[in-house]
């Protein structure tokens, strides 16, 4: 029997769900209904629908009419692809309304947050999934397999860098994520994958975090300081946004154009904002410290204005060292093809035993993006998977537990002081 599914935010990371059940998963799933602050945006959601995925146009519902669209088309699963802030209220509703709930990360922005998503689980016994397609990531993925096997047995500490580049990592600069109220910051928005998998490799979750940082590359103050003249609110219709680098000229792109420029006038949303306007108070360094329950310890960066986009990692354990370097195809979120997203250019995996010659682990990727996770996860979520000897479904726990370290991260980075995670929620 096929599953029905609505989903609400009809934004830029909407298409990866809709268009993948419209054309791959027809006979699984049936998507009935989209809800959004946007009536042009989900008019634009259905004009794709048709065009692009043969697929036949579905009711639309404004956001106030959220529990009417749930009591009207009664769906197995809401799918929420929403502002990161606003994830919970959609999530418990929809518990509570008796669906279940597959949701973007990350799962939420704070502890408290969180605990309402937890209690609401508890006490409708509905399911929560949190769509992490890194860990379905074929590299990711062998990674796991490696340490789980024992390779360098037991793994004592990890060095984990993550590199954003001026395309990719400037564009969290401009979008609503530029306010840690609507985003959690990068700590959260981003890091929650990254930290996710370290759980997911490890098998282990977060005890103890410490973080420094701060915004020291974008923003207005830190542009003047280098110098800079000249200053614009947005890119659209501005002269001196036309040279600029790190602007983004919405109306050149059709689909950017149709979701986010032709649909302003409902909602005020700008997607084209300078990332060295003033109101940015999310930060683009960032270094962190994670003690872990089995006692591996992390040290973690991010830096959001790098030449290159990927990540280096090594895992030192009892029996030697891993080390990692991905690097990955830039890319701006809806501005091109999603297989973009992710996509891998560059990867080595290299063991070296304590006592032996250093050698490559060869990992072959698949289609589709971030190596080709995604399809991987989609067919998880959609389809009918079968037995899963790494487990990388994960579940409003493991959701938890991955941004447990950026809002840990992030009281950390207000009090100067380190965070014991257990205090801060109830699992």
């Amino acid at each position: 029997m096929r599953k029905k599914y609505v989903l609400i935010g009809t934004g830029g990371r909407a298409e990866f769900f809709y268009g993948s059940l419209a054309k791959d998963f027809k006979e699984t799933g049936e998507l009935v209904a989209f809800c959004d602050v946007n009536q042009t945006r989900m008019n634009y959601a259905n004009k794709l629908l048709v065009s692009k995925y043969d697929h036949p146009e579905v009711k639309t519902y404004l956001n106030t009419e959220y529990e009417k669209m749930i009591k009207e088309e009664q769906p197995d699963f809401v799918i929420v692809t929403t502002v990161d802030r606003t994830h919970h209220t959609y999530i418990i509703q929809a518990l509570e309304l008796g669906c279940n709930v597959i949701t973007e990360k990350p799962m939420t922005v704070d502890a408290e947050k969180c605990q309402e998503i937890i209690d609401a689980v508890n006490r409708t016994g509905k399911e929560v999934r949190v769509t992490f397609n890194y860990r379905y990531a074929p590299h990711n993925t062998k990674i796991r397999e490696l340490i789980r096997d024992g390779v360098i047995g037991d793994v004592y500490s990890v060095n984990f860098e993550w590199a954003l580049d001026t395309q990719h990592g400037a564009d969290y600069f401009r979008r609503w994520h530029r306010d840690k109220r609507n985003s959690g910051g990068l700590l959260v928005h981003k890091s929650t994958h990254h930290f996710d998998l370290v759980n997911f490799w490890l098998g282990t979750e977060p005890e103890t975090v410490y973080a420094n940082g701060g915004l020291r590359f974008y923003g207005k103050e830190n542009a003047e300081a280098r110098g800079v003249k000249q200053f614009y609110q947005r890119a659209h219709g501005n002269e001196y946004a036309k040279d600029d680098p790190f602007a983004i000229q919405l109306e050149d792109n059709e689909h950017l154009k149709a979701m986010y420029l032709d649909a302003e006038s409902e909602d005020g949303y700008q997607r084209d904002q300078s990332v060295f306007g003033d109101g940015i108070n999310i930060e683009d360094t960032l270094g962190v410290m994670v003690r872990y329950k089995n006692k591996a310890i992390l040290t973690y960066s991010l830096n959001a204005y790098l030449p290159w986009e990927g990540f280096i990692i090594s895992f030192n354990g009892s029996k030697g060292r891993i080390e990692v370097k991905v690097r990955e195809q830039s890319y701006i979120n809806s501005g091109g093809e999603k297989a973009d997203e992710g996509a891998i250019e560059e990867k080595a995996i290299t063991v070296l035993p304590m006592f032996g010659q250093p050698y490559e682990i060869e990992v072959v990727e698949g289609e589709g993006g971030h190596g080709g996770g995604d399809p991987v996860l989609l067919q998880d979520i959609f389809g009918e998977p079968g037995e899963d000897e790494f487990q990388r479904a994960a579940s409003h726990v493991d959701g938890a537990k991955s941004i447990l370290t950026g809002i840990a991260g992030n009281i950390s980075l207000q009090t100067g002081q380190a965070v014991k995670v257990d205090e801060l929620i109830k699992l």
